[in-house]
């Protein structure tokens, strides 16, 4: 064989196995040491948040809880988010992404997965708040389940113990009522949700893997 020949053959081959090698995926991050908030920042109420048995005790007035840390800079796009939830009976919480810290008040960016297996409001776990709700519950209280969120452009997808419950891709001009203007893919951080003083959800083994 001529010898460019094998260059060229030698060439094409590497470019080949390079292609079709599946992409390394990126180490999963922990956003959550399991003991302190180190990493994470609220605003008003304060109290809301306590770290109890190795989780994320949310009970109390209305707040929410930012992640503030150095993981991607708390500004994430495409992700995946996993994170081990437990609901006692009769609480609603919720998982904000895509957002951004305020002082108070519920926030004004980003989309909220549910977290709610038995409040009296009807929209369960899971479901994408007023964008792309549930109305059966996919887990039980005083029981662990794991959420897994993935956001990869206008894409969003949530399982619920390896089940998918919702599958939504955002439309290119998507319809929001008054007052929800800012749920909207983009970009920005993670936020869990305090409720209310009857409400108590625990959260533990929180991690993000970038997906950009």
């Amino acid at each position: 064989m001529h010898a460019l020949t094998r260059i060229c053959t030698f060439f094409i081959l590497v470019v080949f196995l390079s292609a079709a090698a599946p992409m390394k995926k990126k180490k999963w991050i922990s956003l959550f040491d399991g003991k302190t908030l180190n990493g994470w920042k609220v605003g008003a109420n304060a109290e809301t948040f306590t770290i109890e048995n190795g989780a994320i005790a949310v009970n109390g007035k209305v707040a929410h809880l930012f992640y503030d840390g150095d993981a991607g800079a708390h500004d994430f796009k495409n992700f995946e988010l996993q994170l081990d939830i437990m609901t006692m009976p009769g609480s609603n919480s919720g998982v904000y992404f895509h957002t951004q810290y305020q002082e108070s008040g519920w926030p004004q960016k980003g989309y909220e997965v549910q977290v709610n297996n038995s409040h009296t409001d009807w929209r369960r776990t899971a479901g994408l708040y007023a964008v792309q709700d549930v109305k059966e519950a996919p887990a039980k209280d005083n029981e662990w389940f794991t959420m897994h969120i993935v956001v990869k452009e206008k894409h969003v997808t949530v399982f619920v113990n390896k089940q998918q419950v919702v599958d939504y891709t955002e439309p290119e001009h998507p319809e929001r009522p008054k007052g929800m203007e800012g749920r909207l893919l983009s970009s920005g951080t993670i936020a869990l949700q305090g409720h209310d003083p009857k409400s108590k959800v625990l959260y533990k083994n929180i991690k993000l893997r970038l997906l950009d």
